[in-house]
């Protein structure tokens, strides 16, 4: 027992000295063997990223290439969709920024994919905007298996990228070259368009001026110069989210361009084809602001269509919405020239235009406007009232007339009274005119006559 307690603290310290040695020695082991492991795991993962970097570049370089699609199943074109598929899946599923070595030749890829000669009108001689967007497409391109693609590929980079990366490749001319291909026919193009340029302008807070300015310039030249456009419809839809963002007061170049582009985009012969986005746009400016809605009613009431009543019926329900967002401030001065319009479209032979001018006064606001200017509207619409009963063909439009005269008339009965006998007076002179000029030109025929059966009397010939 007491040597073993004599023994083991002589020999401890010897263990435990040999021990940390032996140790030193063995973690400096482990030390070199985890380096050269690690070593060797970046080696392996760099290796690895190169030959996915080769893989994305060797990817991009074929879809580099055009097709004439003249076999749509031709396997050229088949393998290209296939690989622009797996390229959008490494993009979508890549968690960081590509690179320079990629996003170079991708950018370049793109643009030589979307930027190309677009076909020439299918009709020239018809106005491409009358054609209903909503309508299916009768020749779909073969391209568009691609473009789709493309398009996907695009907006995806510009939602994960971050636009200081981008703005080395996405610059003005890009831009401009997108905002050209707003001309192409097929409405899916237009649609994948537009959600590429507004998510750029959302995302890029330095091009917003310049992609203003370019689209306003698109638009001046389609009112007032070719009016022929296929994308003034979607470009309305990025401005009316764009306008829907603006602050209150409105700065004047936003003014302005309601002013000098939304107004004079209701005189093009192709307005059905985007009157409800413009419309959107210009409800959205006076919601602002309700102090534009005279300068938009006068606008409108400017450029009011002669002979097209499909137009005509657009822009009265666009005035019936106007008409409750304008500042009350400014009913009376509204009231005047906007009944009258509405009494003109309500004496029209189209009944669709008079049954939408009769219908407007339903709306109470319409009415309330009106009430303003009671003495100055009612002999207006009273005499248009009541030439509708006299001479209107279609009897839809003589029971809607009948209606709106018994609501006018429980409105003010004494005023509306007072314009019937108006009305009466005026067509009772108008008779006695008519009467007098009838008695004169009847004794300027008579006189005619008897002037020329005294001329004949003087050539009378004699036969021998």
């Amino acid at each position: 027992m007491g040597s073993q307690s004599n023994t083991n603290p002589k020999s401890s310290p010897k263990v435990i000295k040999c021990t940390s040695l032996q140790y030193l020695f063995d973690l400096e082991s482990k030390n070199n063997n985890i380096v050269n492991k690690i070593a060797s795991i970046n080696n392996g993962s760099q290796s690895s990223v190169n030959s996915e970097t080769e893989e994305i570049l060797s990817i991009i370089s074929y879809c580099s290439s055009d097709f004439t699609f003249s076999d749509l199943f031709e396997s050229p074109a088949q393998g290209k969709r296939l690989n622009l598929i797996r390229l959008l899946h490494i993009i979508k599923s890549s968690k960081n920024s590509l690179n320079d070595q990629i996003l170079a030749p991708l950018m370049s890829m793109l643009s030589v994919n979307l930027f190309r000669p677009l076909p020439p009108p299918s009709n020239p001689s018809v106005n491409s905007d009358l054609v209903d967007e909503e309508d299916p497409i009768s020749t779909p391109s073969p391209m568009w298996s691609h473009l789709q693609l493309i398009y996907d590929i695009l907006l995806r980079l510009v939602i994960n990228t971050e636009p200081r990366i981008l703005r080395e490749y996405i610059d003005y001319p890009f831009l401009q070259n997108l905002l050209t291909l707003f001309q192409s026919e097929d409405p899916r193009e237009r649609e994948s368009l537009k959600n590429v340029y507004h998510r750029i302008y959302t995302r890029f807070t330095s091009y917003r001026f310049f992609m203003r300015k370019s689209m306003n310039d698109v638009f001046l030249h389609y009112a007032f110069d070719t009016e022929r456009h296929s994308g003034i419809g979607e470009l309305l839809e990025i401005w009316g989210s764009i306008i829907n963002g603006f602050t209150v007061p409105l700065k004047e170049e936003h003014s302005l361009f309601l002013m000098r582009v939304l107004i004079p985009l209701h005189k093009t012969k192709g307005l059905q084809a985007y009157h409800r986005q413009l419309a959107y746009c210009v409800s959205q400016f006076v919601q602002k602001e309700p102090v534009l809605g005279g300068v938009v009613v006068r606008g409108i009431l400017k450029y009011w269509p002669i002979t097209n009543c499909q137009k005509e019926v657009f822009l009265i329900t666009e005035l019936e919405e106007l008409v409750e967002n304008v500042d009350p401030d400014q009913y009376r001065k509204l009231a005047l020239p906007l009944c009258t319009q509405i009494t003109r479209c309500l004496n029209s032979w189209n009944s669709q235009v008079a049954e939408r001018a009769l219908y407007i006064w339903n709306n109470e606001q319409f009415v309330k406007m009106a009430s303003t200017a009671l003495e100055q509207v009612f002999p207006v619409v009273v005499e248009g009232m009541e030439k509708n009963l006299k001479w209107h063909w279609s009897k839809s439009v003589l029971q809607l007339t009948e209606n709106v005269k018994t609501m006018l008339e429980e409105l003010d009965p004494i005023l509306y009274a007072k314009c019937l006998e108006e009305i009466e007076h005026r067509e009772s002179v108008s008779r006695q005119a008519e009467i007098k000029r009838q008695e004169i030109w009847d004794r300027i025929e008579m006189a005619a006559a008897q002037s020329k059966i005294l001329h004949s009397s003087h050539y009378i010939c004699v036969s021998h």
